[in-house]
């Protein structure tokens, strides 16, 4: 496989997902099947900027475009609504108009910003994503999410903003650190806990080659997760039912983030742990039938070298990190009348939502599992 494409169907919204196994050399050749040449505006951060702007540039120079630079913050610490407003700024500063195609060269952080300000500039602006870490590629950059973190949790404003073009370069993820490589792989394995008995299989027998990052192992896992992430969204856009399984691991795991901080664990170990905790509050509560769920879940987690457990510190005020957790879960934006849904897997690859009420949270948290227990 050297180039594939897949369409997430969306009506006149329909937009093409590239899985290119090169680098970065394909994207100009992308953009030009979507847009006419002339000006566009590539927003990225220092760190994915040294490494890739000038390739992602001159690829776009090379088939007629003129691309403008623009750097933002590298971390989600630096993903709030100052810095989405500096963002605004610079965009109307550098000038554009209402087919100025805007791209996101970066990883989950600069998507959602990005995203974010492509939205709202101008009531929206064409957006293309060009994803450089596996998260993004394999999940953040498909479906239209686009936000900011506030004191009160991940991702509580933002909106709901197809890509015109999304174009993965799987070559660009040779450079990712060995826990942001993990990141990734905690999505990709949610994907086939909830929809996808093959690939959850597969990711097990080929755990060796994934962890290792085999070239053309990656491009395959990046276009499976891909296609399942396209089908979701084409069938629920707006995660008004269906789409709300990809929830699943995340009411644990941004209670996780919200809590221990930033830089504790990356998004997907989080989605991982969170995985395994509601799954464990499934089987105690006889929703999901068999132990072997959970025992498959975690086999793969070790196989893939995801984390098991998180360290437990004591938050401020005396309080614990469990107590800290349920207030952040309960600020949870898929929270509403006072219950929330969760994912119920009822065996590998398939699943079922179901709502409760507020008062399972402490059951649910206690599934977490710590190192060492908090006394």
């Amino acid at each position: 496989m050297t180039s594939r494409v897949l369409q997430v169907g969306l009506g006149d919204r329909s937009y093409p997902i590239v899985v290119d196994e090169g680098g970065l050399d394909g994207l100009g050749a992308a953009m030009a099947e979507v847009f006419p040449a002339g000006p566009c505006i590539l927003v990225t951060n220092p760190v994915v900027g040294a490494l890739y702007a000038h390739a992602a540039m001159d690829s776009l120079q090379r088939q007629g475009f003129s691309p403008v630079l623009i750097q933002i913050p590298d971390g989600e610490r630096y993903k709030t609504l100052r810095v989405y407003g500096r963002l605004l700024d610079d965009l109307l500063t550098v000038g554009l108009d209402r087919d100025t195609p805007v791209l996101a060269l970066g990883g989950g952080v600069t998507g959602d910003l990005v995203g974010f300000a492509a939205a709202t500039v101008l009531r929206g602006v064409p957006l293309v994503q060009v994803p450089t870490t596996l998260l993004a590629m394999v999940d953040s950059s498909v479906g239209g999410k686009s936000g900011v973190n506030t004191k009160h949790g991940k991702n509580l404003v933002g909106a709901f903003y197809q890509p015109r073009l999304v174009f993965a370069g799987t070559q660009v993820l040779a450079t990712l650190d060995n826990a942001e490589w993990r990141c990734g792989l905690g999505e990709a394995l949610k994907h086939g806990m909830i929809r996808d008995r093959a690939l959850f299989d597969w990711m097990l027998e080929n755990a060796r080659a994934i962890v290792h990052r085999d070239p053309h192992t990656t491009a395959s896992l990046v276009l499976r997760n891909c296609r399942i992430k396209a089908d979701v969204v084409a069938r629920d856009e707006r995660e008004g039912g269906l789409r709300a399984v990809l929830n699943f691991g995340h009411t644990v795991a941004h209670a996780l983030e919200t809590t221990l901080g930033h830089g504790v664990l990356r998004h997907g170990e989080a989605v991982a742990i969170g995985m395994q905790a509601e799954a464990r509050f499934c089987l105690n509560r006889g929703l999901t039938k068999s132990q072997g769920v959970v025992h498959a879940l975690e086999k793969a987690m070790d196989a893939l070298g995801l984390p098991l457990a998180v360290p437990w510190v004591d938050g401020p005020s005396g309080k614990t990190t469990r107590e800290l957790m349920l207030a952040a879960a309960g600020m949870d934006k898929k929270v509403r009348h006072g219950r929330i849904s969760l994912v119920v897997p009822r065996e590998v690859g398939k699943v079922r939502l179901q709502e409760f009420s507020l008062d399972i949270l402490p059951q649910l948290l206690s599934n977490v599992a710590p190192p060492q227990e908090e006394t």
